[in-house]
């Protein structure tokens, strides 16, 4: 909690003006006196010191440029959504997930995709290579692979990151909230410090979408 004007309780303070100007080390009440003066406030920025840094400004606005750059560290942040897929489904949710997954990217999210094999599909796993190669084929226009596809227990899953914003170009195009063309997908969040870590299964309740497998296998 920020201290201002009166509640600033340490016998001393340092001052230092909006400027950057110091004005030294005086008492708290001769450093509200001088606020006062200049028609601002005393707030205390570095409370942890001896004698606590006490800033002559608006707290308001203080504030709100506070607010703001909170706001703009988060949103820079880097955020990770999951795709989960099956080796077999019809090209229209593969297009569904894929138009889901460029928002992703376009939103500058990373973007984590899972395949998980079931049954007999255990047996043929280089079908899911091939369907994560055709994912990166199919994006490349927006993303760019930050971790390749690799296989760990019954799931393979890759992580793509988007291309800086100039270079994206989307071939799954939204309208509306749905798919026209290319067209729809059901999607988790995940953090960032997860990136590097395969599930070694994917629920058996994720909903039985999977996708169109390429005629070549890729590693």
């Amino acid at each position: 909690m920020t201290r201002i004007n009166d509640r600033i309780r340490a016998p001393k303070v340092r001052v230092i003006l909006a400027n950057g100007e110091q004005l030294g080390v005086m008492s708290s009440r001769e450093a509200l006196a001088k606020a006062i003066a200049y028609g601002l406030d005393l707030v205390e920025i570095a409370g942890q010191v001896d004698p606590p840094v006490c800033k002559i400004i608006d707290y308001g606005k203080y504030k709100y440029e506070q607010a703001k750059l909170k706001k703009q560290k988060s949103k820079s942040s880097t955020r990770m959504k999951e795709v989960k897929f099956r080796v077999v489904t019809g090209q229209h949710d593969y297009n569904i997930k894929l138009g889901r997954a460029e928002g992703f990217l376009d939103s500058n999210h990373k973007v984590r995709f899972v395949l998980q094999f079931k049954g007999r599909e255990n047996a043929h796993k280089d079908l899911g290579f091939a369907a994560l190669n055709r994912i990166i084929e199919d994006l490349k226009s927006m993303a760019q692979v930050d971790q390749p596809p690799r296989l760990n227990g019954r799931a393979v899953a890759m992580i793509l990151s988007p291309l800086p914003q100039h270079q994206r170009k989307r071939k799954f195009h939204l309208f509306h909230g749905e798919l026209m063309e290319d067209d729809d997908f059901d999607e988790d969040e995940v953090h960032e410090d997860d990136e590097d870590v395969v599930p070694d299964e994917v629920p058996d309740e994720v909903p039985a979408e999977a996708l169109p497998v390429a005629e070549e296998a890729g590693h």
